[in-house]
């Protein structure tokens, strides 16, 4: 997302409604972040602990690729104006929910068992006639943490520009996917009743709209048929829907998606990404539950999954959460939301999310083929707000602009999840994190 205007805003919020336990102890903890040696990292209860003495330990490196334009000299940490300059996107982009508002997402009492393995394998990767390594990769390209896990096991784990297994790093899009794993809950719950009802049968504030009318199914499809413009301009659609959300200029809630109110096709007919679709997504949830969409992801979850580190998401002046971006989280810990749907849906023996679902939402139906990889878009095809492999059955992925992402091959138990700071929203390089992913693939999987 483009920068906002304002000011820097704590954690915390004196509303009565958010939940604010555990709040003061992040702001305090981030002040001393700030001045720590580079390779400290947090200590508040909302980041990971350290691994026990004698385990083994992710590689860390204090630059990455055009470290100095990236601020290296301490990494700083921007405002609601500067966030996204290029300076400031290591230190920001791992520190958001400290430049914005953000309901806090509880970690479990307990995590579950994730090991670095002891070695780290090999992995070789194919690119524009080129055979490359992990470490020519990360030579070559903006990332910030980089982690490759089977089942219990972290087969590698690197972090560049002094990140590590503390910070919390945003997601932007990738939370999509995440919301659509909570609307797969809320359906076998039956606090949802249908992809095929309408989004007003659960916001009555969209009654008369034209995202009133549009169904479930086709706002997770992202083929509503309503405009919408996104192409990160700083004049389109993506910036009014979130100025008038995390950043938190206009009133939030209801009104933020009933501005975008005229019909260009009807629905489910085209793919169209339009990311407040997931908003509208968002808000049918916290209607349908009755509490916020964070609380619902804690229990159902979070807490469920044993995540290591507390957890945000960014919030809109009304509390709702941004459902179309915003969750920030330590990389472990986005491993293990893979690695749930890695293993469709089921964690260590209990059914979390139903199968059904995962595989609805990750397979293009035959009656919509304007969903189909490369036709959808030149390489990927379309889900429940999942990114579907064009020649690889089952294998999907989160994406998020400036190179967020979580790779998921269900067949092999594996998941990669890359955090980076590419300098443009939408870059070109993601071919080569692909590349990267095919590689691991052919390396790792088994």
């Amino acid at each position: 997302m483009l920068a906002s205007r304002g000011r820097p805003m704590a954690l915390a919020t004196r509303r009565p409604f958010r939940s604010v336990t555990g709040l003061s102890v992040i702001r305090t903890a981030a002040a001393v972040c700030l001045t720590a040696i580079l390779f400290a990292g947090c200590t508040a209860s909302a980041r990971s602990s350290s691994p026990p003495s004698g385990a083994a330990r992710p590689r860390v490196s204090p630059v990455g690729p055009d470290a100095e334009q990236y601020g290296a000299n301490g990494y700083p940490i921007g405002d609601r104006t500067t966030y996204s300059q290029v300076r400031f996107l290591v230190g920001s982009l791992s520190h958001l929910d400290e430049i914005f508002e953000g309901r806090l997402i509880h970690r479990a009492g307990v995590p579950s068992r994730l090991v670095l393995a002891a070695a780290e394998p090999e992995v070789r990767y194919d690119y524009r006639g080129e055979s490359l390594g992990l470490d020519e990769y990360l030579a070559r390209n903006p990332t910030t943490g980089l982690l490759i896990a089977r089942d219990d096991t972290i087969l590698v784990e690197r972090y560049q520009y002094a990140r590590n297994d503390r910070h919390r790093f945003t997601s932007f899009s990738m939370a999509k996917t995440v919301t659509s794993m909570l609307i797969g809950i809320a359906i076998a719950e039956g606090r949802i009743r249908s992809v095929d009802d309408p989004a007003a049968a659960y916001v009555p504030g969209l009654a008369g709209t034209q995202y009133g009318r549009t169904s479930l199914r086709h706002l997770l499809q992202m083929s509503s048929g309503v405009r919408f413009l996104e192409e990160y301009s700083g004049r389109d659609d993506i910036t009014r829907l979130a100025s008038d959300t995390f950043w938190l200029r206009g009133p939030g809630g209801v009104a933020a998606v009933t501005q975008f109110n005229e019909r260009t096709a009807p629905g489910g007919t085209r793919f169209s990404y339009a990311s407040v679709e997931t908003q509208v997504l968002g808000l049918v949830l916290t209607h349908a539950l009755g509490r916020p969409v964070g609380a619902y992801l804690q229990e159902k979850i979070w807490q469920p999954i044993g995540a290591e580190a507390d957890a945000t998401w960014l919030v809109d002046r009304a509390g709702q959460e941004s459902t179309f971006c915003c969750l920030n989280a330590v990389l472990r810990d986005y491993a293990r939301l893979g690695l749930l749907l890695a293993h469709d849906g089921n964690w260590r023996g209990r059914q979390i999310i139903p199968a059904a679902w995962i595989r609805e939402a990750t397979t293009v139906r035959p009656e919509q083929p304007y969903l189909a990889p490369r036709t959808a878009t030149r390489f990927f095809g379309y889900g429940y707000q999942t990114w579907i492999f064009p020649d690889e059955p089952g294998m999907f992925a989160f994406l998020g602009i400036r190179g967020q992402a979580i790779y998921v091959d269900p067949s092999r138990r594996l998941v990669m999840v890359h955090t980076a700071v590419r300098k443009l929203p939408v870059d070109p390089a993601n071919a080569e994190t692909i590349a990267l992913w095919r590689g691991v693939v052919r390396d790792l999987g088994r």
